[in-house]
């Protein structure tokens, strides 16, 4: 958990940075590409070829696809449409979708997903109950492809890790994972990217430098380790911690004239999703061992 939490930290600066210096002036495939290029240029040296089978080769290659290229894919997209804090507390439905995944490969369905899922849609709504436009609801949508990315990248790594190789220096295979997300960023930004919308000052590039090297390279790789350390619950539970760190760290810096009232009844009805779903997996758990 201690690693979780420092890296919750260290991704609090992102939504900023990229709402910010990034979003509508650098093109979105383009900031997706340099920081997955980077972070595998910094895990290459690692890999070990003859370790792991290819099989496995594989398997981590689509994990590194999903929770990264294609999740990068929809994240970038969603600051044209939302602001950081909203970005953030749509984040929230991550460790619902991690426990729904969770419970569909271990052939289980928890009624609390819907019941939370419906909550949380609610406390959107409050956030923008003034402002719900087409933009806003595809924002949304966009969000929620991130999320179901994320959550699904998570869990497989998670699995695959104890099932083929728990023995395994996870810096000796890591190389896999952004490799396969450099397979979907490079076709994705020949096809769609804008060569018109390249970073154009010192700071965009620092900062994607800065995002690709740290907050990808080293934060996703500290992420996905400390997931391998803790149990689904406390994943699911880390997921969220990242929400009201980001939102601080926004109204703080870059955000002061933010509406702190409306954020903070829409988040606390999307906060109550999360309590709800923690309470049906509770009773699962108590299930189990009784």
């Amino acid at each position: 958990m201690p690693m979780l939490i420092a890296v919750t930290f260290l991704w609090a600066f992102s939504f900023s940075l990229i709402g910010v210096y990034l979003a509508g002036q650098v093109d979105a495939w383009f900031s997706v590409l340099m920081r997955v290029a980077l972070a595998t240029i910094i895990f290459l040296p690692f890999l070990k070829l003859r370790q792991i089978k290819p099989k496995m080769a594989l398997q981590l290659m689509v994990c590194g696809a999903f929770q990264l290229g294609i999740m990068y894919g929809f994240y970038y997209q969603s600051f044209l449409y939302l602001s950081v804090p909203e970005v953030l507390l749509f984040t929230v439905m991550t460790p619902i979708y991690i426990t729904l995944l969770n419970d569909l490969l271990d052939r289980r369905l928890n009624i609390g997903f819907v019941i939370s899922a419906l909550l949380a849609v609610v406390g959107a709504i409050t956030i923008r109950y003034q402002g719900i436009d087409e933009g806003f609801l595809t924002g949304l949508l966009i969000v929620q492809g991130a999320n179901l990315c994320f959550a699904s990248g998570q869990v497989a790594y998670k699995r695959i890790i104890a099932k083929e190789r728990p023995d395994l220096p996870q810096r000796t295979v890591f190389g896999w994972f952004f490799m396969g997300a450099l397979a979907v960023v490079i076709p994705c930004y020949l096809m769609l990217g804008n060569p018109e919308k390249l970073p154009t000052t010192t700071l965009q590039w620092s900062i994607l430098t800065y995002l690709g090297v740290v907050a990808s390279g080293l934060g996703y790789f500290a992420w996905n380790k400390g997931a391998t350390q803790v149990s689904v619950g406390t994943l699911a539970v880390a997921n969220n911690l990242l929400i009201p760190a980001g939102i601080l760290v926004n109204v703080l810096f870059w955000n002061r004239d933010a509406d702190i009232l409306r954020l903070s009844i829409g988040g606390g009805i999307i906060l109550l999703a999360l309590v709800v779903n923690d309470k049906f997996n509770q009773r699962i758990q108590q299930a189990k061992t009784a």
